[in-house]
């Protein structure tokens, strides 16, 4: 899809996927901008929302993750460690790095994850 315009949305009006098994827990995953909704031909903008008690699996892959924290507080796994984020924080993850978010407060944690479009977007 060709586009000639800058085009704008709401996030919480983008539908959910939401994930809760043996390894992610109570988390909401929108995607805003990808190849399957906008043909981005470079990067995936995804918001994740982790209730709280929630997480992401821990795992790794070889494409770097971006992430902001819009809400909330995060304990993200380095490769090594838990680390305590909080809102307003970036966190760069190269390829390769295992890592992992938790929900470590009790509200909501929200955060944009970007990924490149050479990435599974799901």
């Amino acid at each position: 899809m060709e586009q000639n315009k800058a085009i704008i949305g709401k996030a919480k009006e983008v539908k959910p996927l939401i994930i809760n098994n043996e390894i992610t827990k109570d988390v909401e995953k929108r995607i805003l901008i990808g190849k399957s909704n906008f043909d981005a031909p470079n990067f995936v903008m995804r918001l994740f929302t982790v209730k709280p008690g929630g997480h992401s699996p821990k795992h790794s892959h070889r494409w770097e993750h971006e992430i902001y924290i819009v809400k909330g507080k995060a304990e993200v796994f380095d490769g090594e460690k838990y680390n305590l984020v909080e809102e307003n924080s970036f966190v760069y993850i190269p390829g390769g790095v295992e890592h992992q978010l938790k929900n470590a407060g009790e509200e909501d944690l929200e955060f944009i994850c970007v990924i490149p479009t050479s990435a599974d977007e799901e």
